[in-house]
């Protein structure tokens, strides 16, 4: 039903753990998020449309093959 007292104490240890390791991270600032976003969605967006590309020519080789 409740709680043991050995449990609250590994949520609470559990939890300060989490704090220390949010702590510890570094976050990226306004700048170097917006250069990464765009990064990010450029190669995303170049990748599409090479995959486009590549599925497009392979259709019209293997209709091509298959007249």
């Amino acid at each position: 039903m409740g709680d043991t007292v050995k449990e609250k104490k590994q949520k609470k240890s559990w939890f300060k753990g989490l704090k220390a390791e949010f702590n510890k991270i570094i976050w990226p600032d306004r700048k170097t998020l917006t250069k990464e976003t765009v990064a990010v969605l450029v190669v995303s967006v170049l990748l599409g449309a090479i995959i486009s590309i590549v599925d497009l020519l392979s259709r019209f080789g293997i209709e091509f093959l298959m007249k």
